[in-house]
């Protein structure tokens, strides 16, 4: 076994050791995400020492790695507890990090071991992709542990690859995620970005820091996601953070991105809260009130929509996981989708099957759009729809997807000429999942839905193919939830 190996069996040794005293995945590597940190700043430190190059760290040394390994027991736990209140005050990516954490781990001891075993490993030298695959390896178990609740920040690997893939990110573009989580999105765009490739000095000191940016609303989870990239080499001067904390919902941040790869949060209700009476009083609205929005909703999907078409630079491109009712909801969602229709080159829609994410039940979509500059036509001419839905199912246990699932779309796509695609459809062919619709047809539709199929669903007509129980199950809690919210705003505007 390689030294490598049993680093990620050691740690995920002793995090079972912690789960028994109560500690939850997530738990476990919030702890493991500060003690790394301090760890490899110190060897950041000595390393630059011993070559007598500049290095200045943004820890104070009363709080750097060497002021914990000096100590032991309760003084040990109670030094850790200020060390983290005080970095937490700090700004930049320091601040992300630690920002409102706590110690988690009530024996000193146990602490103390945790210390030592990430101090006995010298973490800079270590490869990239060994650092990386670790800390995504419990990033994908903290997100299977139900009771965490933190699969909703987790989206499926082989679906992030292969929408990478066609989106094919170069050196030199911005990516950014406005509700990048864990940071999935971000690190695969950096893979494609930098795979089989060589780098000068100034292309490295930009891909590390002029590359990849992100919105997490969630403190515990945007510090996950800065030491992700921190662990893949993104933001290793320590000085801003790449991941702004905050609702990226609430405003228009004023910078423009080159692509935008996204799986906003499933739900249809805002973050926002602004005060709206007529009199005066203070009222919840979950409406987002933006003047470069083109509809006032408090649909969280259809916000994330026009908020992505904001961020696109000129020629810009997005790839971002809607829910169904953004293709076919009416009113306020009827009239984002004509606008982008008409104002952007909507040209690829993946229809993706229920059960590839953690919150089960979900019909989720992949739409593709470009920016380009408004013109008298539509700069839509023509949305290919590849229906991965119909007659295919996943679970995330017994049948979940792999890459290799996605090479048809991914080849359909032909990211090489994408005006060059042949559908797989046709009428000598009915059972095709390529399929290209023109303008005219689209916008004739029923409330301009793009919620377009035409393959015969097997389970409608053979009761032995029917969904999962669990599946089913999951899609009535779905439907209850929304009910129950539905009630909840209509009880809200009668006490209004």
């Amino acid at each position: 076994m390689s030294n490598s190996s049993q680093l990620v069996q050691k740690l995920w040794n002793y995090c079972n050791v912690l789960r028994d005293d109560g500690m939850s995945y997530g738990d476990y590597v919030e702890q493991l995400t500060f003690l790394l940190f301090l760890k490899m700043d110190e060897e950041r430190r000595e390393a630059a020492e011993a070559f007598k190059t500049p290095f200045k760290s943004a820890i104070p040394k009363t709080y750097n790695w060497n002021s914990l390994i000096k100590r032991q027991g309760v003084e040990l736990e109670t030094h850790y507890r200020l060390l983290l209140d005080e970095l937490g005050k700090q700004s930049g990516l320091l601040g992300v990090i630690f920002r409102k954490a706590q110690n988690r781990i009530q024996d000193p001891a146990k602490l103390e071991r945790l210390i030592g075993l990430i101090g006995s490993e010298t973490w800079t030298g270590m490869d990239v992709d060994v650092k990386g695959d670790l800390y995504e390896g419990l990033l994908e178990k903290n997100a299977q542990d139900v009771k965490s609740g933190a699969g909703q920040y987790f989206t499926p690997r082989p679906l992030i690859q292969a929408i990478v893939d066609v989106m094919n990110p170069r050196l030199g573009n911005r990516v950014c995620d406005p509700a990048c989580g864990t940071g999935g999105f971000l690190l695969a765009a950096l893979d494609v970005m930098t795979k089989g490739k060589t780098f000068n000095r100034e292309q490295l000191k930009k891909l590390q820091h002029d590359s990849v940016y992100g919105w997490e609303i969630v403190d515990s989870t945007a510090r996950l996601c800065v030491m992700n990239l921190y662990l893949h080499g993104v933001g290793m001067n320590g000085g801003d953070s790449p991941i702004n904390v905050g609702d990226s919902l609430t405003r228009d941040p004023g910078v423009r991105f080159d692509v935008v790869l996204s799986n906003p949060p499933f739900g249809k209700k805002s973050s926002v809260t602004i005060s709206s009476d007529k009199s005066g009083d203070k009222k919840k609205d979950d409406s987002v009130i933006r003047e470069d929005f083109w509809a006032t909703t408090s649909n969280k999907q259809l916000n994330f929509v026009q908020h992505i078409k904001t961020i696109l630079s000129e020629n810009g491109r997005a790839a971002v996981v809607v829910p169904d009712n953004v293709l076919f909801e009416g009113g306020v969602g009827e009239t984002i989708r004509r606008k982008l229709l008409q104002q952007f080159d909507v040209h690829t829609l993946l229809r993706l099957p229920t059960g590839l994410f953690y919150a089960q039940g979900v019909k989720a979509n992949v739409l593709f759009f470009d920016r380009k500059p408004v013109g008298d036509k539509p700069n839509t001419q023509k949305l290919w729809i590849y229906d991965f839905r119909t007659n295919i199912n996943f679970t995330l246990k017994q049948k979940p997807l792999a890459k290799a699932d996605l090479d048809e779309f991914i080849a359909c796509f032909n990211t090489k000429n994408r005006f060059k695609r042949t559908p797989t459809w046709s009428e000598d062919n009915p059972e095709g999942r390529w399929r290209v619709f023109s303008y005219d047809e689209l916008i004739a539709r029923d409330k301009a839905s793009l919620d377009v199929f035409w393959l015969k669903d097997d389970s409608l007509s053979d009761n032995s193919k029917l969904d999962d129980p669990n599946v089913i199950a999951a899609q009535i809690l779905e439907d209850l939830k929304d009910a129950l919210a539905q009630f909840q705003d209509l009880v809200g505007d009668l006490e209004g």
